[in-house]
């Protein structure tokens, strides 16, 4: 199920699914340990002998984030209950502390006591194996934990007279009124949640190894009137940095810490932005969803994670919750794109420490720096291969170079250039094949194939012409010339092997065989786009203009849903047997970069339109919430695989930056 509301801070993140319930709550890095691992964390409400969770299909439902903010917008309602809930959650933008406001609103004509009701089916640091779930009186605040793993969930309600003071402290009422702790996932038991559904809770007070919990708070809310209510979920290393929080929030109020949360994210908004040209209101909307989703998915530290979405555990039983130097260094590069210099600023030095000594980044790397699971082998055909995916550290530099020539951050570059990029672009004009100039073989971006790939192969020309410029930016010009030398040989071989007239185009991959001699893969593939896109040719060059439109043609999935597949037969989440009308299914990226072709090659302003209906592909096939998937379904568009991919979003970025430079260009 696609995560549709994310909200984090850089070290906390939590994710909403589409029933409005919690499934994914990561501290303190994001992305690295899932303390629900994915399980839900269920909202419920009782009202006159009813009660439903929030899974019940008969709930109405509106997810959304209120405008320009990283606050969500939920609006709910039980036809049955006779109750509409408005909801309004935020992750604060400094403090690891996720608060929700609940009003309540009774629909009935008479007064009505109404129980909220909230489960937590923590699997801290991602098992359950320790856990520890308690009721703590003092604070009337139930405690989970393990470890240097704290949780603390507390509570308020309007005391005797809040509309005396509605916003003041003391006309609240703070603690909850029902608990219970107990055990789950043991013994066919399914846990406190379960307890709950007859609006009573155990109040048992401590469980511990496999535990949950569930906390109730009351409300009595006139008739055809509202009352509202407050709950939080603070987190920390220990009892005293938890409750040094759950004091904060009880001494200033939970408002407080929602409000200044909405007004700090439109302010991050406000430091940059665009003349948004031509470009509808929707679209504009989206550009700044996708930034602040964006932020959700970075870690302080550095790591851009390509997608916190833990259902997709229980296919692969694997996730998406890596950093990937080539996902993070197009989100890098979007963020740079939009002025936001800060958000991306850690990255590079992430990929510092991590690139090895050799000069090569590998397959991916988890939020702390160490290395990430991988399905790249070791050896192949009986000898030592590199497990590597040569874009990534080739763009890595370029993203960095482009970064530099806009802000000449150079303090910020100094500590980088000899350990991250001359190393790194040693590493690249080495790796090459000594007669043919290609680069050697590696995996292609989609990590399926190994070979010489065009994409890779105008990735790495990008990333030596950068090293290139900052050789010469730095005084030393004869390893300037070794890097754009070493790239001339790429373009040479590219033109000479991957250019196949026969087909007018390019092909997508060539392989070279124990005889010397070379067989081509003829699959056309959107990364075909990589060849332009990163400056080794033009994008109106006759050759790409040819490789561009055949991608078009045969690789737009030819149903009412539309949209770009990743290649010909693309087999990743497949939905359909019929491969000419549906040769993969879409995915927003690839249908990004036809749009960003459809950009540089524009002569006028009538010329860029042509990218508009891809933008509104996007913002058709986008969760309500905003979210933009990986891929969705080529019938009915329905999201498939994680959600949101933050490479999504980072393309939708670009793609706009994009269009609104070359409207300033562009004659009328």
């Amino acid at each position: 199920m696609p995560r549709d509301l994310p909200l984090g801070n850089g070290s906390l993140l939590v994710n909403f699914d589409g029933t409005y319930q919690l499934r994914d709550l990561y501290w303190p890095h994001v992305g690295l340990e899932n303390h629900t691992d994915g399980h839900v964390c269920r909202f419920g409400v009782w009202v006159d002998g009813r009660f439903a969770w929030l899974d019940d299909p008969r709930w109405s439902r509106q997810l959304q984030y209120s405008h320009e903010t990283l606050t969500t917008q939920v609006a709910l309602s039980h036809p049955d209950l006779q109750l509409d809930l408005s909801c309004q959650d935020a992750v604060d933008f400094h403090e690891n502390l996720y608060l929700r406001r609940i009003e309540v609103r009774n629909a009935a004509d008479r007064d009505r006591k109404v129980r909220l009701f909230f489960h937590h089916d923590f699997h801290i640091s991602g098992h359950e194996l320790g856990d520890t779930a308690y009721y703590e009186p003092e604070r009337r605040a139930i405690y989970h934990y393990k470890g240097s793993r704290w949780f603390l969930i507390n509570a308020a309600v309007p005391g005797k007279r809040p509309e005396d003071a509605p916003d003041s402290v003391e006309s609240w009422h703070i603690g909850l009124h029902q608990w219970a702790c107990g055990h789950k996932e043991v013994q066919n038991l399914l846990g406190t949640w379960k307890d709950a559904e007859d609006g009573l809770l155990s109040e048992n007070p401590i469980a511990q190894g496999s535990v949950d919990s569930t906390i109730a708070i009351h409300l009595t809310v006139p008739a055809r009137a509202a009352q509202t209510a407050y709950y939080w979920l603070a987190v920390g290393a220990n009892f005293e940095e938890v409750t040094r929080l759950n004091r904060s929030v009880r001494h200033r109020g939970p408002w407080t810490f929602i409000d200044r949360t909405a007004s700090y994210w439109q302010l991050w908004l406000d430091a940059h932005r665009p003349d948004f040209a031509d470009l509808p209101v929707e679209m504009c909307r989206l550009y700044h969803l996708s930034l602040l989703i964006m932020r959700t998915q970075i870690d302080n530290e550095g790591a851009v994670l390509a997608a916190n979405d833990s259902d997709i555990a229980s296919e692969v039983r694997d996730t998406y919750s890596y950093m990937w130097p080539r996902d993070g260094a197009m989100v890098a590069y979007a963020l740079d794109l939009a002025g936001f210099l800060e958000v991306p600023r850690p990255f590079y030095p992430f990929c510092d420490r991590v690139l090895t000594k050799e000069g090569y980044l590998l397959h991916k790397y988890n939020p702390d720096g160490t290395l990430a699971s991988s399905w790249h082998p070791w050896v192949r055909d009986g000898r030592k291969e590199l497990p590597i995916q040569e874009d990534e550290t080739a763009l890595v530099l370029w993203a960095l170079w482009n970064r530099f020539e806009t802000w000449k951050n150079v303090e910020y570059i100094k500590p980088l250039y000899r350990p991250l990029i001359v190393r790194a672009a040693d590493f690249m004009a080495n790796y090459r094949d000594a007669a043919m100039g290609l680069p050697l073989p590696s995996y292609d971006l989609w990590e399926e194939r190994h070979g010489v790939l065009a994409f890779t192969c105008g990735a790495v020309w990008g990333g030596l012409i950068a090293a290139s410029r900052f050789a010469k930016a730095f005084g030393e010009m004869a390893l300037a010339e070794r890097y754009t030398t070493a790239a001339d040989h790429i373009k040479d071989g590219v033109e000479k092997h991957l250019y196949r007239p026969e087909l007018n185009r390019f092909a997508r991959m060539a392989n070279r065989t124990s005889d010397g001699s070379w067989t081509f893969d003829e699959t056309l593939d959107s990364s075909l786009f990589g060849l332009w896109y990163f400056g080794m040719f033009p994008p109106d060059d006759p050759r790409i203009v040819r490789t561009m439109q055949a991608v078009q043609e045969r690789l737009w999935v030819k149903t009412d849903i539309g949209g770009m597949a990743r290649y010909e037969g693309d087999y990743y989440h497949r939905q359909s047997q019929d491969l000419k009308n549906v040769p993969g299914n879409s995915w927003f990226i690839c249908t990004l970069w036809l749009a960003q072709w459809f950009i540089a090659t524009a002569n006028s302003k009538a010329d860029l339109k042509r990218a508009l209906p891809l933008f509104e592909w996007c913002a058709r096939h986008a969760l309500p919430s905003g979210v933009f998937s990986e891929q969705i379904h080529p019938y009915s568009g329905v999201p498939l695989s994680v959600s949101p991919l933050t490479w999504s979003h980072a393309a939708f970025v670009t793609a706009v930056q994009e269009y609104v430079r070359r409207w300033q260009k562009l004659p009328r």
